[in-house]
């Protein structure tokens, strides 16, 4: 296939208004179909005559698949393009909710939801590499924190939107609505999204899928990069996965107590995000990754004091995990944006690798919190694991400041 005969300079130069909000919307279509169905998992279960347990797995696997996926989508762009692999996922994502809206059993519905992860895998995975097609290095972080508010949202409505279509329309009718989403997405990407694949460098070629990952492996900022977005992304997911327990069992929350707590999170993040869009071109993304590293670290140790000294209260817990929300917003895109700026020609696949690390590493601090809660239901374990990664975090951003590009 062809280069791109778009010249590097005028590829660099941004994108319109449309380009970008598709780019917002594919993006979010991952968190959307993660979100909407977790009010439904009660009735999933009833309608398919299977236990909790059970439909708790169409969460995970999804997950699992999506970190997987963004391994070869990344790659494949680099090869063939965004727009081709981009629809591509759009479409296996329409028929996958086809799947789960016809499902019969739950392990059918597990199967569509490993589908639909694969191929909302390729939004959220290359939207950022087209953001680093479109832009250099430090406005690509900036847009990426104008793209991360939009999508942001979608946390915050996706519950609602799913309850009430599963109490007033029955659970299945969530992926009827995803369905049409896709179809919408995929009209709008075939319609609106140009082709924005670099050239490779004069006298390069074009490497292939295997051989994009070997060439990333040799560039120690890549890693750095990678391995920060990673952890920073652990230490919420730590937070996510560890307080429910915590907060129910030990502390006698109600379930909406918990939500009122948590729905302040989001806002953290979207602050984050707004800090990065406005101030990165002016205090660079390697600077503001570190910050956003820094005050994580911050906040999961005030946990950690905070805990420790008695204070058994709910804000022990919630009130540093606001501040986290805004060190992700700062450390996050800026992180991605430069693991994706080492090799621009290869943004597919860096952006594939660092967006595995994302999802990846914050499924794995889900697992990890909830074996260490099984051997002993102290609260202090969850700012434990969570101070750990981000000292992780805190290493790898310095390493990134020295390693060679």
């Amino acid at each position: 296939m062809k280069d791109n005969p778009v010249p590097p300079a005028e590829a660099r130069t941004g994108a319109s208004g449309i380009v970008i909000a598709v780019l917002i919307a594919v993006a979010t279509l991952n968190s959307l179909s993660i979100n909407m169905i977790v009010p439904a998992l009660t009735s999933m279960a009833a309608g398919l005559a299977t236990d909790f347990a059970s439909v708790q797995l169409t969460l995970s696997s999804y997950l699992f698949a999506t970190a997987i996926a963004q391994l070869v989508h990344g790659p494949l762009s680099d090869r063939f393009g965004r727009r081709p692999v981009l629809l591509a996922g759009m479409l296996l994502y329409i028929l996958a909710s086809l799947v789960c809206l016809l499902a019969t059993s739950v392990w059918m519905l597990i199967l569509g939801r490993i589908l639909q992860g694969i191929g909302a895998a390729a939004g959220f995975a290359l939207g950022r590499a087209i953001v680093r097609d479109l832009y250099e290095r430090e406005k690509a972080a900036s847009m990426l924190g104008y793209i991360t508010m939009g999508f942001s949202l979608a946390p915050m409505v996706a519950p609602l939107i799913g309850g009430l279509i599963s109490d007033h329309l029955g659970w299945r009718l969530i992926f009827l609505f995803l369905t049409v989403v896709g179809c919408i997405l995929l009209f709008l990407t075939w319609a609106a999204l140009p082709e924005t694949r670099r050239p490779v460098p004069e006298g390069e070629k074009r490497v292939g899928f295997f051989a994009s990952f070997a060439v990333l492996a040799k560039v120690p900022a890549f890693w750095a990069y990678a391995l920060t977005t990673g952890f920073m992304t652990g230490v919420f997911f730590a937070f996510l996965g560890g307080t429910p327990y915590v907060a129910t069992t030990l502390f006698g929350m109600s379930g909406t107590e918990y939500g009122l707590y948590f729905v302040f999170v989001p806002i953290g993040f979207l602050i984050g995000n707004f800090f990065t869009a406005r101030l990165v071109m002016r205090i660079g993304s390697g600077r503001l990754m570190r910050i956003g590293n820094l005050i994580s670290l911050a906040a999961s140790i005030s946990s950690l004091l905070l805990l420790g000294s008695g204070w058994q209260h709910p804000l022990a817990l919630f009130a540093p995990i606001y501040l986290i929300g805004l060190a992700n917003g700062l450390s996050s895109n800026n992180s991605i944006a430069g693991a994706v700026s080492v090799r621009p020609h290869l943004a597919g696949a860096a952006s594939g690798i660092a967006g595995s690390f994302q999802i990846g590493f914050g499924a794995v601090a889900t697992v990890i919190i909830g074996y260490l809660l099984t051997l002993t239901d102290s609260p202090m374990l969850v700012p434990i694991l969570m101070t750990v990664l981000a000292l992780s975090a805190v290493a790898t951003g310095q390493w990134a400041k020295f390693a060679r590009t």
